[in-house]
């Protein structure tokens, strides 16, 4: 395999910005806890821990957004505020908003699997019960902290505590289908529903603060022991959002709210039908207009939240692909413009300098000149070194990748390793042999973690599943599959497991340790 020079990184790294480094790639929700999910409480800390202990420098996050549309992060209900769910209760107990039988009060949640509906509708009946007694306590030390981040907060908090409110009167439904004017956003008739939906307003402003107040407390503590947080923006935001209810001129809709043409890509290794996201895409035209002020907005909360940022479908920002609104498949979807270097122009030098291109896929063409004169770091999927397209397999070389990259054995859409190579072909496991037959640990899940360390680039990240050497039920997420995804949990035994050890024993060969 030889790597065409088109795809050779015009800027190499700055080793003080990227030092020679690696880390782990594990959602929030798939962290241990008794509670039916992974949440910022004592699991997500002890993960530290054992990041630290490995010698690891990063933690790898997917979303934190409050989910929608089966439950994907990347269809979430705002770009601004944070999952609820993963609000620690253990902590609202030592605060005494919750007592310890209202915590057992449950008939049980699986520690390998996120049950979504059982989940969601528990954890938001003890959300409230942690508020009423919140609301309970006044002139406290905590309602004077709560007070204050709501005024800090009120440019986006204000209006998604309303939108969450207003789903909950029209059960669930989309904003699309609420009373004409408040899907339009009449001022008389918010005005009525702020008054009508006051309490509930006032409970959801309550758990955001929670979340971001328990999530700067994890990452605080990850930072002070080395750990940096990278986070994930999509490109694209929920139809069903706050972002795109309170922001409708800033999206390509029809009168009636619905879009007039979704996000997706082409038929392509993942799906012979292309992939229909659904998402609305941008009117660019408006967002040159506004100076990129959304979009500004949009990273700059990113950037509270994490370290470094990937952007998902970085491609999207040179060409996207726009399929008819009513189109069942992407097939019949065309390549349009996208704004190229003019927004990363104007999110500025400091703002550019944390994020993460993730520039996969076929036919990249100028998506990777973008990427290299503003000097983000691509990613290479080990997976596809091997049985992806002719073009993937020439662009992820071991032998010929030097430069600005972070290199995955996987992502949160691949299958895991080991159920990645039950399915390869045998040359392909041959290709994969031809660079890994001196390693010391045979299992295909370690051939390519320590084939990852070896890469020349400055960045490796491995998923948990990978670690574990778990197969294709735990994998994260089928792109084009709606049901069964986002579901996957570490159990407290894999947590602690011994894998962990080879994965300091790698980092240190490789000279990847931090600290």
């Amino acid at each position: 395999m030889s790597l065409a020079p088109k795809y050779v990184a015009s800027s190499q790294p700055d080793p003080k910005r990227f030092p020679r480094s690696s880390g782990v790639l594990l959602s929030v929700t798939s962290l241990p806890g008794p509670y039916g999910i992974g949440d910022l409480g004592a699991g997500a800390h002890h993960f530290v821990d054992r990041l630290v202990a490995a010698r690891q420098h990063y933690w790898q996050v997917l979303p934190l957004c409050p989910t929608g549309y089966a439950d994907s992060p990347y269809q979430g209900l705002s770009s601004f505020a944070g999952n609820t769910n993963l609000i620690s209760l253990d902590a609202l107990a030592a605060s005494g908003w919750l007592t310890a039988e209202e915590l057992t009060d449950h008939a049980g949640f699986d520690d390998s699997s996120v049950d979504y509906g059982r989940v969601i509708d528990w954890h938001n009946s003890r959300l409230t019960l942690a508020y009423e007694r919140f609301a309970a306590q006044t002139g406290t030390a905590d309602h004077v902290a709560f007070d204050a981040w709501v005024t800090a907060n009120h440019g986006w908090l204000n209006d998604f505590a309303l939108f969450v409110a207003l789903k909950e009167h029209y059960f669930g439904v989309p904003w699309t289908q609420w009373a004409p004017d408040e899907a339009r956003r009449v001022p008389a008739a918010l005005t009525a529903a702020r008054e009508a939906l006051s309490e509930r307003i006032a409970e959801h402003r309550f758990r955001q603060w929670l979340f971001f107040r328990q999530w700067t407390t994890l990452k605080d503590y990850a930072n002070a022991q080395g750990v940096r947080i990278i986070g994930d923006i999509p490109i694209f935001v929920g139809h069903d959002s706050c972002d795109v209810w309170v922001s409708r001129d800033l999206f390509d809709l029809n009168e009636d709210g619905s879009p007039r043409f979704i996000a997706g890509v082409p038929p392509d290794s993942f799906s012979a039908t292309g992939q229909r996201w659904g998402n609305p895409l941008y009117l660019w035209d408006k967002h040159t207009a506004s100076g990129y002020a959304w979009w500004i907005a949009r990273v700059d909360a990113a950037l509270t939240l994490f370290d470094l940022v990937r952007i998902d479908h970085f491609r999207g920002f040179d060409l996207y692909w726009q399929i008819p609104g009513s189109d069942d498949t992407a097939q019949n979807g065309t390549w349009q413009p996208g704004p190229g270097a003019a927004l990363f122009e104007a999110l500025g030098t400091d703002r550019v300098a944390r994020i993460i291109a993730e520039d996969l896929g076929d036919k990249l063409g100028a998506a990777i000149d973008l990427r290299d004169a503003f000097g983000l770091p691509g990613m290479i999927v080990l997976q596809f070194a091997f049985s992806g397209s002719k073009v993937e397999r020439e662009r992820f070389d071991p032998v010929n990748v030097t430069g600005n990259f972070i290199v995955y054995t996987g992502t949160h859409d691949n299958n895991t390793t080991a159920g990645w190579w039950e399915t390869t072909s045998e040359a392909e496991r041959e290709a994969v042999a031809s660079f890994t037959s001196d390693y010391e640990f045979q299992e295909p899940n370690w051939l390519l973690i320590q084939l990852g360390m070896r890469y020349r680039a400055h960045t490796f990240i491995v998923p948990m599943q990978d670690v574990l050497g778990l197969g294709d039920d735990a994998r994260m997420n089928t792109p084009s599959v709606t049901a069964g995804n986002w579901s996957w949990r570490c159990t407290p035994e894999q947590i602690d497991s011994p894998f962990w050890n080879r994965l300091r024993q790698l980092t240190e060969q490789q000279q990847r340790t931090h600290g």
